[in-house]
């Protein structure tokens, strides 16, 4: 994963375990979200797919404060990988 996309300015989460154990102990809690916002907006889509499924993302896409490019892009990628 291309982490340093996501987080160039916070180098913690630029290590991969250290992402994956903070969303598992954040599931369905604020940072949880913060750090899926980050993806959404500057991440890969191939990156930010193997961490959040596309139904996750969808269903959240209107709680999230995202540019309208962002959420058009991942409402697009809902229709096609949905």
């Amino acid at each position: 994963m291309k982490l340093g996309i996501v987080f160039w300015d916070l180098p913690k989460f630029m290590d991969e375990s250290y992402l994956l154990e903070f969303l598992r102990e954040q599931k369905n809690k604020v940072p949880y979200y913060w750090a899926m916002t980050r993806f959404l907006k500057y991440g890969r889509v191939v990156d930010t797919l193997k961490l959040f499924n596309i139904k996750e993302i969808i269903e959240n896409l209107d709680k999230l404060q995202l540019p309208e490019y962002a959420v058009k892009k991942w409402k697009r990628m809902g229709e096609v990988f949905g």
